[in-house]
């Protein structure tokens, strides 16, 4: 055998590389298929320019071959290296060293495929950076949402039967067969190498252009669900640890990347104009503090005799995934709202307004921190600056300002670092579960989730303690339900939801789910519905300012839109404010925006809400903001989302691709904003002092 394997040294080098590119020309089948499984399932398939889809299609084809040849290029190079030194004995035990590599290569390809499926059907995006912190929730937590959501018997048996029809596939390609041609001459064998290693080569790089096909995935369509077909699992993994491994080791540059590297001074003057009551198309100010730039950001509240002798309470709920687009599917026959649609009918409702981001940490943090969130990092509390205190964060605002400060949340304080990082961020006191069971008496066994504590006992701890509060409060709330696995109290009785034909035609994925999470969702709006009845049926009622909104809409994974840069990021922002606080009209504060109107047409994002709140409740006291007051009819009000989407005044839109004018307005005080948000965050020696 070893005589005839010599004898035939390149024949046998030529099947095996037929038998690899066989074998991959299969599974370049599989991952089109993967493709086609995410617009079966989580497209609204009302697709009209059906050219952009094919282009797509044929994008991912090119990207998929992209990355088999990666895969074909080491069994080439090293059977080349073979037949060059002619190790024939070598080649006969290279049949079953290619089974394996081909074997383990694509089972990890195949497993980054179906978490990016996973990661798509929850987030409606490929994979990206924020999948890194799933290390830093809670394991146990995720193995039941696994468990509960999931028919993990199905899933492992599809997954061994998976592996063993590619393993005997494999096999089945590489066994060794009788040679039925003769061998050919050693330039015609050259040749064929030369072809092979520069057809790998094209192949790989997708591209005889300038740059690579994989370094910027070109947009095909107007239709942004089109345009994310392209991407794979594999590229998508790849530029998430890009981008985490960028924002660990230092080299993350936000100001580089919003296009204001070596002139932040031209930022703070765009940003600075877009913030104050002059239109964008004036003349950019130069009057900017530039000794000291960070001055440029703080502001002062209106002199306010009543707020000085009767500081209210401010309570800011942040309610997990509370997205808004389902709310226009509210009736009857599907309360979603319950108890909470009372409360958004009467009092402050925005409804055109979007998260800062699309993770709850990644929302949180902005928020509290008066910013903007950053693109493609990690978060503050999992980085370099888990121990700095910024001291333009809200919660040291209203310390400073005599208020007793704190944060509560309904899990585990050790959950990413929250507890030990809002502890320095001006809260003088940290609640998680525990404590909340504890203070209210009741047991784990009963008030426990998977993800911390019921809805429920979050609202009556805060209830209590505002009631029993000695001094004016400042209270920060984030639940935890209506998060995945989905599971309602056993107190609980929920409302019967009935599906209309058009919700059931925006709903992509498996509706058993969707009903099921509609649930929790319903169970949420119903607890923070039940907190404002207490608040209104007690004397808080008088003295007390409630914000509600959302860390994200994460129901986007599972839903479709009519008008997607319009409706995917929505959370609600609602305002309760006692008749004795309501704003008094003024030039620049009109209390015409604060109106109980689901169609109130300003625009915002969690940046905005603090100067909102702070222009409220506070008199004669300096803050430090990235955003604007909502009242202030004068400022450009735009909401950002760091996946690059923007509200504007006339629509949403994707960064760098306005459509009007006012949208590229806010498109470059987007980009200003961050160059801004990275220098406040690399500079907190500077921040002015804020404590009057």
């Amino acid at each position: 055998m070893l005589f005839m394997i010599q004898l035939n040294l390149f024949l046998h080098v030529k099947r095996l590389l037929l038998s690899t590119f066989v074998l991959l020309f299969s599974f370049l089948a599989i991952m089109s298929a993967v493709r086609l499984f995410i617009f079966i399932n989580y497209s609204s398939q009302n697709i009209e320019n059906y050219p952009d889809l094919l282009s797509a299609l044929w994008l991912g084809l090119r990207l998929d071959a992209s990355i088999l040849a990666y895969v074909m290029a080491l069994p080439t190079l090293y059977l080349l290296f073979l037949w060059l030194i002619k190790a024939s004995w070598i080649v006969e035990k290279s049949y079953t060293v290619l089974q394996y590599y081909l074997f383990i290569v694509l089972m990890f390809i195949s497993i980054l495929l179906i978490s990016d499926v996973a990661y798509f059907s929850f987030f409606s995006e490929h994979i990206t950076l924020m999948i890194f912190g799933f290390f830093d929730d809670d394991t146990q937590a995720l193995f039941e949402i696994a468990k509960k959501n999931y028919n993990l018997f199905i899933i492992i048996l599809s997954s061994l039967l998976y592996s063993g029809t590619l393993f005997l596939f494999i096999r089945y390609l590489f066994r060794k067969r009788p040679l039925n041609s003769l061998e050919s001459s050693t330039l015609k064998q050259s040749v064929f190498f030369l072809l092979l290693i520069v057809a790998i080569g094209l192949i790989g790089r997708g591209s005889i252009g300038l740059f690579p096909l994989a370094k910027d995935i070109a947009d095909v369509s107007d239709d942004p669900f089109i345009n994310k077909l392209p991407k794979n699992g594999v590229y998508a993994i790849v530029d998430a640890y890009d981008q985490y491994k960028k924002s660990k080791d230092g080299s993350y540059d936000l100001i580089k990347m919003s296009g204001y590297k070596g002139r932040i001074e031209k930022a703070f003057s765009l940003h600075s104009k877009s913030t104050s009551s002059l239109s964008l198309t004036a003349h950019v100010r130069d009057t900017i503090n530039r000794d000291n730039l960070l001055a440029n950001l703080v502001k002062t509240t209106p002199k306010n005799s009543f707020l000085e002798k009767n500081p209210p309470n401010v309570v800011v709920v942040m309610v997990e995934s509370f997205g808004l687009p389902i709310l226009q599917y509210q009736s009857e026959e599907f309360d979603i709202l319950r108890r909470l649609k009372k409360h958004f009918d009467e009092d402050t409702l925005f409804t055109r307004f979007i998260s800062s981001s699309n993770g709850t940490i990644v929302s949180l943090e902005p928020l509290l921190l008066n910013i903007t969130a950053r693109p493609q990092s990690t978060p503050l509390a999992q980085s370099k600056y888990l121990n700095t205190s910024f001291k333009q964060a809200g919660a040291q605002v209203y310390r400073n300002a005599g208020y007793e400060t704190s944060f509560v949340y309904g899990g585990d304080l050790s959950w990413r670092n929250v507890g030990s990082f809002m502890n320095r961020q001006g809260f003088e006191h940290a609640y998680g579960k525990a404590a909340i069971s504890k203070a209210l008496h009741v047991k784990s066994k009963e008030a426990y989730h998977d993800w911390g504590i019921y809805d429920k006992y979050s609202y009556d701890f805060v209830y209590k303690k505002l009631k029993n509060a000695k001094k004016p409060q400042f209270i920060f709330l984030l639940t935890t339900n209506n998060h995945p696995p989905y599971i309602l109290s056993k107190e609980y009785t929920s409302k019967k939801l009935q599906f209309s034909k058009n919700l059931k035609k925006h709903i992509a994925g498996d509706i058993g789910l969707a009903r099921k999470r509609f649930q929790d969702y319903q169970y949420a709006l119903d607890m923070a519905g039940r907190f404002m009845d207490k608040i209104k049926g007690s004397s808080l009622a008088q003295n007390s300012v409630v914000a509600i909104t959302a860390d994200n809409n994460t129901v986007e994974g599972i839903m479709s839109y009519d008008s997607y840069y319009d409706e995917t990021k929505k959370i609600p922002f609602y305002l309760y404010i006692p008749p004795a606080f309501q704003p008094k009209s003024t030039s620049s504060l009109s209390l015409t925006t604060y109106v109980s109107d689901i169609n109130t047409s300003v625009v915002g994002s969690h940046k905005d809400i603090f100067p909102t709140l702070y222009n409220l409740t506070l008199s004669q006291r300096k803050y430090l903001s990235i955003g604007t007051d909502l009242r202030d009819t004068k400022a450009l009000h735009c909401g950002f989302n760091d996946a690059g989407i923007i509200m504007a005044q006339d629509g949403g839109f994707k960064a760098t691709k306005p459509k009007s004018k006012l949208q590229k307005e806010c498109d470059s005080y987007y980009k200003a904003t961050l160059a801004v948000t990275e220098y406040l965050i690399k500079t907190q020696t500077q921040v002015p002092k804020l404590s009057n």
